[in-house]
């Protein structure tokens, strides 16, 4: 990390600059702000407010996507209040551990690196989740989603937890021991369990007796009648063949039957199923597909 030192105690300083270098960062000094190249980046800088030769609140002002922590001397509005209120993070009061100053160092630069990581992922899923449309209504919880795009039914978890103050765990249930999740449950934590349609008849019994009470979304590609609690259904009519869920030949017939034939002829239609024109009205007749017109 570049840190930039604005101090004109030079013993402070150079005892800073070798602590900071032993840490593995990079520093330059500076007694006053008219000594700096202002075009370099600084990922920290470190700011007395004792500088005569500087108005500290332009170095706040010129390094407001920096961290800034302030060295005083007294605590009042004037060296802490206003210039936190402009963009400084943090201050230390002199004298003042060296231990101390390199923990709030430590402690932006992950915060830092955490809100680029969140703001990159918040870009993802606005992209993955574009055009998706989830009406978040009142359901109680535990709710299943019956869908078929796992994307759906994503969404719908993720808006439910913006609304949850409660920690979340998401359960691959074709990953993982249910035995031994099942004993793990509580009511402190929101749960997303996907895959519930690879599971067992057997084990998805044993799941659904265990959640009552409980904060659970799951999510299952296939349709689950014999589910207990409530359920969603959130279809995507883009969808040709659902996630990890093998369709009979007569409903991929249907399916690309009502989904291209407003797009393709009767006789190119067969031609792409591998099928006779005469079998292709004979499957529409037996699957209640009607020819648009």
């Amino acid at each position: 990390m570049k840190i930039l030192i604005l101090e004109d105690e030079i013993y402070l300083a150079q005892k800073l600059s070798s602590r900071l270098f032993e840490e593995g960062h990079a520093c330059e000094h500076f007694t006053s702000f008219g000594e700096v190249d202002k075009q370099k980046h600084y990922d920290t800088v470190l700011l007395s407010m004792n500088l005569h030769t500087t108005n500290c609140d332009d170095v706040i002002k010129h390094y407001k996507d920096s961290i800034v922590i302030l060295f005083v001397t007294y605590i009042s509005d004037a060296t802490v209040g206003s210039p936190i209120k402009l963009g400084a993070k943090d201050y230390v009061q002199k004298p003042f551990m060296m231990d101390e100053l390199i923990r709030k160092i430590h402690h932006y630069q992950v915060f830092n690196k955490m809100q680029k990581e969140i703001c990159l992922y918040q870009k993802y899923f606005d992209t993955v989740f574009d055009g998706i449309e989830c009406e978040l209504d009142d359901h109680k919880l535990p709710v299943l989603v019956e869908t078929n795009d796992q994307k759906y039914s994503d969404k719908l978890f993720f808006e439910i937890a913006k609304k949850s103050n409660l920690p979340i765990k998401i359960i691959p249930l074709s990953k993982v021991n249910i035995v031994q999740e099942i004993k793990e449950l509580n009511k402190d934590t929101l749960y997303y369990m996907i895959d519930f349609h690879s599971l067992k008849k057997s084990l998805k019994d044993m799941l659904q007796k265990s959640l009552d009470g409980l904060n659970v979304v799951i999510s299952s590609l296939d349709n689950e009648p014999d589910f207990i609690y409530d359920k969603i259904e959130l279809k995507n009519s883009n969808q040709i063949i659902a996630n990890d869920n093998i369709m009979t030949i007569n409903e991929y017939v249907r399916l690309v039957v009502n989904t291209f034939q407003d797009k393709y002829p009767d006789t190119e239609l067969s031609k792409k199923l591998g099928i006779s024109r005469k079998s292709l009205w004979e499957k529409r007749k037996k699957l209640g597909v009607e020819k648009k017109k």
